[in-house]
């Protein structure tokens, strides 16, 4: 009987010691890591990235995510204020910057090594420290309000444009608001709202650490380590509802006293980088309307030839310019669009650059891309992504969104591919994505009300130059481009005044517009 006893003695004891170093240990971290030393590298690149964006504004409360977000990147640590924390950063070249897209946030850096320890335990503590001052709430709040209210809409007509056209495409949608929200919802953010968003979103879950460059060995595990502090929980996957294609041309004009129009239209495609259609549609994009490269079809057409603006371009996802002409990383989307970009031009070339516009897309779906521009094409795109990873910054955000796409190296994978692709494959790819029939097109321009009726009644809009010595070719194609018919229907356009735009959710009513 005493040996039983002390048997079970013994298992208890060796229990309790068990359940005591279990309860000592620390749990391993949910956080994600995207590592990149470089030895040889003077440069260190922290990059913390958020699964988390706009798209994940509450009901009513639009613009929380980047309220709440900016106010780490520009209000202070508990230990120092905005103002001594920039004073810190001054003498060592040092920043924090802060970018929010519809499913991501990053918050990024590069310090030369030597004042990595410091420019470390600072931006420790603004993400996970925040002061959270009301005053610095106040400041950050009052310049959304401004530029919703003012800057978008006076000074940046092609970003105007930009995020009407995002407003028809995803009304009622996760996507559908500017991401710094609206006027309406902007002016209803309190701080509470602000600290309970930051408690419930930034978690480990949700974070990703990138390091790149020639950070010391152990300097990944301190990171890893210090923000393993925050919660383990994860904002729920979101499930975005099906993209909403335009039956027939859907017109919305802005009516604003300019004396030059910008133009942007697309709508939604069912493909992204995951996609295996998605690299010869690239290719397809490329030749067609190449992001500030004058060698791109629609810069020809409607640049070079004709003189109309400084640039044309076409995108089959997302573009926000990085470094240079190059594409930003970090903008990942689990759903994407197809868009044309008409920079501003001259108000009463606008009808006709809108015609020419969409009569050259018809001609990509019905031609394709031309054989003497596909390999052509082809070898620049494998060439010009080459030139994408040029700094630690790009090399890093390309790392994360080849992870985010399902790829090793996404770049690599689009070398090895494009070389692989027919012509066939491409004008397959533009058959089955594109179309010119049915598309959102957002217009920035003034008398917003004689251009609708321009376009209802497929009014000619003969072309004025300033050169009276136009080639004879370019004069003949202008008369066909002038009358290209338009099946646009009245009830399909709306025209609404400039400054009415982003009070609220969604593309504002004709109200304001019959009441002028």
């Amino acid at each position: 009987m005493k040996k039983r006893n002390r048997y079970k003695i013994l298992v208890f004891v060796l229990g309790l010691i068990l359940l005591i170093s279990a309860c000592g240990k620390k749990p391993a971290s949910n956080i994600s890591t995207e590592l990149l030393p470089l030895e040889d590298n003077p440069l260190v690149c922290i990059k913390f990235i958020l699964n988390v964006g706009s798209a994940d504004d509450p009901a009513g409360k639009e613009g929380l995510s980047a309220l709440t977000f900016r106010m780490l990147s520009e209000g202070g640590s508990e230990e120092y204020t905005y103002k001594e924390i920039s004073q810190i950063f001054y003498p060592i070249a040092a920043y924090l910057d802060m970018q929010i897209d519809k499913e991501m946030t990053v918050f990024s850096g590069i310090i030369h090594k030597d004042n990595l320890e410091k420019y470390y335990s600072i931006i420790k503590n603004m993400l996970l420290n925040p002061g959270f001052r009301e005053e610095d709430f106040i400041r950050i709040k009052t310049d959304h309000l401004n530029f919703l209210q003012k800057t978008l809409v006076n000074n940046m007509d092609e970003q105007f444009g930009k995020e009407i056209l995002n407003l028809m495409m995803y009304s009622e949608h996760p996507y559908g608001h500017n991401e710094l929200g609206t006027v309406k919802s902007v002016k209803s953010l309190t701080l509470d709202d602000v600290k309970n968003y930051y408690e419930n979103h930034f978690v480990q879950g949700n974070l990703t650490i990138g390091i790149a460059g020639g950070y010391p060995a152990e300097f990944s595990k301190k990171v890893l380590s210090d923000f393993s502090a925050l919660p383990p929980g994860k904002t729920p996957e979101r499930t975005l509802p099906e993209q909403q294609m335009p039956e027939g041309l859907h017109i919305v004009i802005a009516d604003k006293n300019t004396p030059a129009t910008a133009i942007s239209m697309g709508f939604p495609i069912s493909i992204t980088k995951s996609h295996p259609d998605f690299f010869a549609l690239w290719i397809a994009a490329s030749h067609f309307g190449e992001h500030r490269q004058h060698l791109s079809h629609l810069f020809q057409k409607i640049r070079e030839e004709r003189g109309q603006n400084y640039g044309d371009y076409a995108y089959i996802e997302h573009f926000i310019e990085g470094r240079g002409k190059f594409p930003a990383t970090n903008y990942c989307r689990q759903q994407q669009y197809f868009s044309i970009w008409i920079r501003p031009l001259s108000n009463s070339n606008r009808h006709f650059v809108l015609r020419q516009a969409i009569r050259e897309l018809k001609i990509l779906i019905e031609e394709g891309i031309p054989e003497e521009r596909f390999e052509l094409t082809k070898k620049y795109l494998i060439n010009y992504t080459k030139l994408y990873t040029q700094t630690l910054d790009e090399r890093l955000g390309w790392q994360v969104d080849s992870r985010y796409y399902g790829y090793k190296d996404f770049l690599e994978e689009a070398r090895e591919r494009i070389p692989k692709i027919k012509i066939e494959e491409v004008n397959a790819a533009i058959k089955k994505y594109l179309n010119y029939k049915n598309l959102y097109i957002a217009i920035i321009t003034q008398d917003a009300g004689s251009f609708k009726e321009d376009l209802v009644a497929n009014t000619p809009s003969p072309i004025t130059y300033s050169n009276p010595n136009m080639p004879e070719d370019i004069l003949r194609e202008d008369l066909i481009i002038q009358e290209f018919p338009l099946d646009i229907k009245p009830e399909n356009i709306t025209t609404v005044k400039a400054e009415d735009f982003f009070k609220e959710a969604g593309v504002p009513s004709e109200d304001s517009m019959r009441a002028s």
